[in-house]
């Protein structure tokens, strides 16, 4: 899990769009469990968010934390969106679950071949190319524990992505039954960018 920040503003579903322009809306990553194909496209599920994981930015989502927030999107017969790397202009499908259960965050969901970039997330993921999902949010509540690490009491949900680096180590994809960690891929690649740029510093 990681955490970055990008855009603020309203609730989504009252008229105002989401842009990348502002500061607010942070992200979460973790990685889905199952995916299925299905009639007009590829089913999804798994968590998006674990309770109680500690992540790399140090923050720790508490149980319940989406609980306001689903409740409210419920009342206003809105969804929460599915979206292609956190893109407000790609939507991929539709989250048809959304709820919290005792370990986490859960949704589950259609990515749509009538889509363009629905069908290329699709041959990504059948490929185990991509595994991630990760969550758009804003913080309504949050604390400190006496290790220093940010406690995230409250969330505000704005969609669910499906994403290429997921960042929470303790969780897995079952992609056509194999499962596999994410951290030894990210040091990897810090690895390969830091030699990179070293090559470009001498010229």
């Amino acid at each position: 899990m990681g955490y970055q920040m990008i855009d603020p503003g309203a609730w989504p579903g009252n008229g105002e769009a989401l842009s990348s322009g502002a500061a607010g809306l942070e992200h979460k990553f973790a990685r889905f469990g199952a995916v299925t194909e299905v009639e007009g496209g590829l089913e999804i599920s798994g968590y998006a968010s674990l309770f109680g994981a500690v992540d790399q930015g140090g923050d720790v989502v508490e149980a319940g934390a989406y609980a306001a927030s689903l409740a409210e999107v419920a009342k206003a017969g809105r969804s929460v969106k599915m979206l292609w790397q956190h893109d407000p202009a790609q939507p991929i499908g539709v989250w048809d679950e959304v709820h919290e259960d005792g370990r986490g965050l859960w949704v589950k969901g259609r990515i749509l071949s009538s889509v363009a970039k629905g069908r290329e997330a699709a041959a990504l993921i059948e490929a185990g190319a991509i595994d991630g999902l990760s969550i758009g949010y804003r913080t309504v509540k949050a604390g400190k524990n006496t290790k220093g690490q940010r406690l995230l009491s409250e969330l505000e949900l704005w969609e669910v992505s499906l994403v290429t680096f997921p960042m929470l180590p303790s969780a897995r994809v079952g992609s056509k039954g194999d499962f596999k960690a994410v951290g030894d891929v990210l040091r990897e690649m810090a690895a390969a960018f830091d030699a990179a740029r070293s090559e470009m510093a001498r010229g």
